[in-house]
């Protein structure tokens, strides 16, 4: 009886640690910002999804991820103000969101940012859908991302060449970006801005130009590119440390510079895999 209890007491933390050594899953949303306040260096055009179509994409993208079912839900919002989402998140849940930020938020441009955002309009929604009590705030915007001394930098250098690269990669950005933005359903935005293909293309503009900006003996190329990847190194690491061993699923919501920079660090390690959008919302 002894060996008995032994071999099961030593096949249930065999099991054990199986189970604690499975990757979780993550469904990693890129996504264009719903109130766009034009603080991007690639200036797009609003989408307005107030309408009744927009609505209804949502209320069925949403309707998706909750039987997904995510233990947590990231979004892009300050961590240290989590207790301000904290206090958003408990007004939506009790049905009293709009009033909330009316009198909280008495600015128009303030109240329209808290009501179209899509951490609003798709997290919050998302997780009520999938009965969550909390909703986690991961960015970390604590970084210096100074675009300014970057051009200069260039012009010092003489790099006229390289500062045309900049103009047109981001004028066919705008450009493509725009045209989608008037021509695609929510649903076929968000499956088009998680593609592989154009998520690795994300991070061009980044490694492939600003990167190399300036004389040999200036860095404020690389330094700007190292900040935006330390920005979004934090920000995972905020998932790693927020992920328990009893959370099997998340979902984490951001911008798709920021998905296609997190996409790498999950695929590099071994306590995530991602599961695809196009999956969830087959």
């Amino acid at each position: 009886m002894k060996h008995l209890f032994c071999l099961l007491l030593s096949f249930g933390l065999v099991a054990q640690a199986a189970a604690q050594s499975k990757p979780g899953e993550i469904l990693l949303l890129g996504t264009f910002h719903y109130h766009n306040p034009g603080a991007d260096l690639v200036k797009t055009k609003t989408f307005d999804v107030m309408t009744p179509k927009v609505q209804a994409e949502l209320e069925n993208i949403t309707q998706k991820i909750s039987v997904f079912h995510p233990d947590k839900i990231f979004v892009e919002w300050d961590w240290e103000n989590q207790k301000e989402l904290d206090e958003l998140y408990k007004a939506y849940l009790g049905g009293n969101y709009e009033q909330y930020v009316s009198t909280t938020y008495p600015k128009l441009s303030s109240r329209s940012y808290y009501l179209k955002n899509e951490i609003i309009q798709l997290a919050f929604r998302a997780g009520k859908k999938a009965k969550l009590t909390r909703i986690y705030a991961f960015d970390y915007p604590k970084v210096a991302l100074n675009f300014d001394s970057v051009m200069k930098a260039m012009q010092t250098a003489k790099q006229t060449a390289l500062m045309q690269r900049v103009q047109d990669v981001t004028k066919n950005i705008e450009t493509r970006e725009n045209q989608k933005l008037a021509t695609y359903s929510l649903t076929q935005l968000l499956l088009d801005a998680n593609m592989p293909a154009n998520l690795t293309a994300n991070k061009g503009l980044y490694l492939d130009i600003l990167n190399q900006a300036g004389n040999p003996d200036n860095f404020a190329g690389p330094f700007l590119v190292s900040e935006w990847y330390r920005r979004n190194l934090y920000m995972y690491s905020l998932v790693q440390k927020t992920m328990t061993p009893q959370d099997s699923k998340a979902l984490v919501l951001v911008g798709s510079g920021h998905a296609a920079i997190i996409k790498e660090f999950i695929e590099a390690g071994q306590q995530f895999r991602l599961k695809s959008l196009k999956d969830v919302l087959k």
